[in-house]
């Protein structure tokens, strides 16, 4: 590919990402929301989360199968409660640590 092609390519990337993120924000930021969309579209971040962390978590191997003695599968539940109870990310982060570093230690 030549550099005049690739520098397109490379643009034409950029714009196709740039809109998408521009969109609503041009269309929606001179407007007010209902309160229950804003509370709404606070959930997502969460959720993706939770998708993305759940499946590491729980399953292991080729092809995946459920395994809950694995270290990172104790360590969570009490982590989760800890996130709950306190509502603190620092918290939550530190007492991951520990239990994690207590269940490998102790159990494995």
């Amino acid at each position: 590919m030549t550099s005049g092609k690739f520098g397109l390519v490379v643009l034409g990337m950029g714009v196709v990402t740039y809109i998408p993120r521009w969109l609503p924000l041009f269309f929606l930021s001179r407007r007010s929301l209902p309160q229950w969309l804003v509370e709404w579209l606070d959930l997502i971040p969460a959720a993706i989360l939770g998708a993305l962390l759940l499946p590491e978590l729980i399953t292991i191997g080729q092809p995946r199968h459920i395994d809950w003695m694995r270290p990172e599968s104790i360590a969570a539940i009490p982590t989760f409660i800890i996130a709950i109870l306190t509502r603190s990310l620092g918290w939550t982060v530190i007492a991951g640590m520990v239990i994690y570093g207590l269940v490998e230690k102790w159990m494995f």
